[in-house]
């Protein structure tokens, strides 16, 4: 039987809850008053302010209907309105895409220019990384951070809009300042290992060489060749430049400690690439390149967005009730009122 696609518009998630609504009315009529006296319990003093036959707010045309309102709104957000909005297409690719993102210390090494002003490396990854992501429509992508250890910050998720903001909500330092290459390598194997996806691939984006974690990074190629998965290295960070301090102008070089022959190799081993990203405009060269490698078109899937509504007749079902009994308490209901 062919699935029923919802119209687009207002509709009820549980219509069938309307039915719910004359119960009130049903129940005032069927079922027998309740005795006068012998039977309390317990005493009510506002009791008589709502059945008196004189004064009682029932008996009140205005109150009677602002409660009956109130009732038809709690039913009414019960039943679940939604809105159901145009059908969308979404890219499906069978894809399981993780970022491996160095945050130690020495990602703070200002060697990069970025809209004319001078900033840390992390800074230029979260601009170009963090678009990268939101480019993957149809992947899961999930987001690893590593320093002296590798930790899992986004689990794999079509959500790349909140991924990409993660990324960007990450600082220096909160793994450690060591680089823990080998761990986040592992990480990857372990939540990838288990998921169906017909590719998975781990980019690993590091300035540094492995110099803290529980896994040597060959160890851990070794168990992501195991798992046919793809591994995409980065090395990040300025070549040779000309610095002036108090001494004079002398020669320094801020990628001395990458270690390009351990990426090589991890890349080579598993079936991936080896990049090098020296400023801004490079960076955003390899993740353009990385596009073309992992493309992103597919067979497409349709959906319909559901807002959900119920919020707001039951907001205006609460602000009813407390209007009532507000009213059950001013002081001339009150006077009204026969004791209890």
């Amino acid at each position: 039987m062919a699935e029923t696609v919802p119209v687009e518009g207002l509709m009820l998630a549980w219509p069938w809850l309307l039915l719910l609504l004359p119960l009130p009315w049903l129940a005032r009529r069927i079922l027998p008053a309740a005795p006068r006296a012998g039977l309390q319990a317990l005493k009510v003093p506002w009791f008589s302010m709502m059945v008196s036959e004189q004064s009682g707010w029932m008996r009140k045309p205005l109150l009677a209907l602002l409660a009956g309102i109130a009732w038809i709104l709690l039913i009414a957000a019960a039943a679940r309105p939604q809105w159901v909005g145009e059908i969308e297409t979404l890219p499906i690719t069978g894809r399981d895409l993780l970022l491996a993102v160095d945050i130690s210390g020495s990602m703070d090494t200002q060697d990069m220019i970025l809209d004319r002003e001078a900033v840390n490396r992390l800074a230029v990854v979260k601009k170009v990384a963090g678009e990268f992501i939101q480019r993957r429509k149809g992947d899961r992508v999930g987001l690893i951070l590593f320093g002296s250890r590798a930790y899992l910050q986004t689990p794999l998720t079509f959500d790349t809009e909140t991924t990409a903001i993660l990324l960007n909500e990450s600082e220096i330092g909160l793994a450690g300042r060591e680089t823990a290459i080998g761990d986040a390598i592992g990480l990857a194997v372990k939540r990838l290992r288990d998921d169906a996806a017909s590719e998975r691939v781990l980019i690993l984006l590091t300035d540094g060489a492995n110099t803290s974690g529980e896994v040597q990074p060959m160890q851990a190629t070794e168990f992501a060749a195991r798992e046919s998965m793809k591994i995409y290295t980065v090395g990040v960070g300025a070549d040779e430049m000309m610095v002036q301090d108090f001494f004079g102008s002398r020669m320094v070089n801020p990628s001395a400690d990458l270690d390009e022959d351990t990426l090589k190799a991890i890349a080579e081993r598993t079936g991936g690439a080896y990049f090098r990203a020296r400023d801004v405009a490079d960076l955003a060269r390899i993740y353009k390149q990385l596009d073309e490698l992992e493309p992103v078109e597919s067979d497409q899937e349709s959906i319909r967005p559901v807002d959900e509504l119920f919020y707001w007749p039951l907001s205006g079902a609460f602000l009813l009730v407390l209007a009532l009994i507000l009213a059950m308490m001013a002081p001339g209901m009150r006077r009204g009122a026969a004791p209890a």
